[in-house]
């Protein structure tokens, strides 16, 4: 089942836990689709979360981020990876969930790579896409937090939060 304007309508301390285990679907146009299992997520909280893209504010960059939960947000990491980004909460309060692995991509790099995923997606609404979007197949998962990876450049207390979610194996 695919996943609706309600699941990510909730912060992405919600969303993001909830979305490992999820499929994520990619569909090309000549009908080929890629389905991968999410198995580790990130969460990004707002402008006071020194290591979320908002944390300086609104910019041409970041205005998605202020849209309606649901949008796409993509952008290029190093100049060479694209990330991969659903934006949760309520509208004007920035945040998202960063898709940092699924099953068959260790990476978030390696998996925008495999998906064909780059930046036409970004500013686009999940629900409305016909090329990528998120399934629930009701698999459950047991989940381990850890810290963020990546975030150098952000507060120490930041960087320390638990808001890496990862499938668990056991």
């Amino acid at each position: 089942m695919r996943l609706v304007e309600e699941f990510f309508q909730r912060d992405c301390l919600e969303v993001a836990p909830a979305l490992v285990g999820k499929v994520l679907v990619r569909q090309f146009k000549d009908g080929q689709q890629i389905r991968l299992r999410i198995s580790e997520t990130e969460a990004y909280r707002g402008e006071a979360d020194t290591a979320c893209h908002a944390h300086k504010g609104r910019t041409k960059r970041t205005e998605v981020l202020y849209q309606e939960a649901g949008r796409i947000y993509v952008y290029l990491c190093y100049g060479m990876h694209w990330l991969l980004n659903f934006v949760t909460g309520e509208k004007e309060q920035p945040q998202a969930v960063l898709i940092r692995a699924c099953e068959e991509a260790d990476g978030p790099g390696k998996l925008t790579k495999k998906l064909a995923v780059d930046g036409h997606f970004n500013n686009t609404s999940v629900f409305k896409q016909t090329e990528l979007w998120v399934e629930d197949d009701g698999t459950p998962v047991k989940i381990v937090t850890d810290t963020r990876v990546g975030i150098g450049y952000a507060s120490r207390e930041d960087q320390e939060r638990l808001w890496r979610f990862k499938a668990c194996r056991e």
